[in-house]
């Protein structure tokens, strides 16, 4: 892994505008979605963690490529930027510390994370779930550079689809 942080500030502007062409485009806002962004994040961190397949125990087939898992993950970041914001989240340095190194259970600790954040929208529960998303990272030794690549790529797609009326 190269660095040990990753600058994520500049996403939550970008999030931001992608944010709001949808919310013009649909009619909806931040509190009215809530409970869908939250529930988008969750089906993301499953649709991420069957393309690590680290759960699979009972098969030896290994992980999908790296791109592809690293689109998975960039979706879920998507859905984790679009929280923060209504919280006035706008700035975020993350220094990785991984505290859990068996996949399946990092996985799991986000996913529980999450949750609390359907009891208690708070920042401190925010920088929580996202901080153990964030320490997911490491565990593939992928770069900050990529994983912010892969984002970049996935906002354009989303804009476009959003444009063709996905």
């Amino acid at each position: 892994m190269t660095g040990d942080f990753i600058e994520l500030t500049p996403l939550f502007a970008l999030q931001e505008a992608l944010d709001q062409e949808i919310a013009l485009a649909h009619n909806v806002t931040y509190e009215t979605t809530f409970p869908r962004r939250l529930m988008a994040l969750l089906v993301e961190l499953g649709e991420f963690a069957n393309e690590t397949r680290c759960f699979k125990y009972w098969s030896v087939k290994g992980p999908s490529p790296k791109e592809t898992i690293l689109d998975e993950y960039a979706d879920g970041l998507h859905f984790l930027l679009s929280l923060g914001i209504p919280l006035g989240v706008s700035e975020y340095k993350h220094y990785f510390r991984v505290d859990e190194k068996d996949l399946t259970q990092a996985i799991l600790n986000v996913y529980e994370d999450a949750l609390k954040l359907r009891e208690e929208y708070t920042v401190e529960n925010y920088a929580k779930a996202f901080g153990d998303y964030l320490n997911i990272i490491p565990l593939f030794d992928y770069s900050s550079e990529e994983v912010i690549e892969a984002y970049l790529k996935k906002l354009s797609t989303n804009h476009k689809r959003q444009q063709n009326h996905y």
